[in-house]
């Protein structure tokens, strides 16, 4: 978490205020260092620790890649961080499905879909419902909209019909 805050402060920083970033990260961790011990992870020490490691390494990144003025999209430890972080949302997505008595979800081969339906009597697109599932194409997430509107004593009290189903996550053509 401490990382995720300092690649936040660091976006727009030249290399030069990313090292007085890191300088006063290194001030810190002296002085947590010298503090007495804390009986509880993660400790003063700890966060000041990784924040300057973090600072490191973005100083690493801005050297290594020639980049003037830091972005976080240039970065590519932390494009690795958002996609592992979109596979811990899918597979806790997966897990709140199965548990909530939905269909069995293999997340390394399935994939989210955004299905927007409209109320069969509704005029305007003002009216659309968009739900999310778990489905391995886009075929099986139509499959599965149209068992999920049309389910008798379901939570939706009329017809709908699909108008779009959007591959979300991962990005089309991409693995989890």
């Amino acid at each position: 978490m401490a990382q995720i805050s300092v690649v936040r402060r660091a976006g727009g920083l030249t290399l030069s205020e990313v090292e007085e970033r890191r300088r006063t990260a290194q001030d810190r961790e002296e002085l947590a260092l010298a503090a007495p011990e804390e009986p509880r992870k993660p400790t003063e020490l700890d966060i000041a620790s990784c924040q300057r490691l973090e600072w490191d390494r973005i100083i690493w990144v801005m050297t290594d890649r020639r980049i003037a003025v830091y972005s976080p999209d240039e970065d590519p430890r932390v494009a690795r961080r958002e996609e592992l972080r979109v596979q811990r949302m899918a597979a806790e997505a997966a897990r709140d499905e199965q548990s909530g008595g939905g269909l069995p979800v293999e997340v390394m081969r399935h994939r989210v879909y955004r299905i927007t339906a409209l109320p069969s009597a509704a005029a305007s697109p003002e009216e659309a419902l968009i739900r999310h599932v778990f489905a391995a194409s886009g075929g099986a997430a139509t499959e599965h909209a149209q068992r999920m509107f049309s389910r008798p004593g379901g939570i939706y009290d009329s017809e709908y019909r699909i108008i779009s189903v959007e591959q979300v996550l991962p990005e089309p053509g991409e693995f989890l």
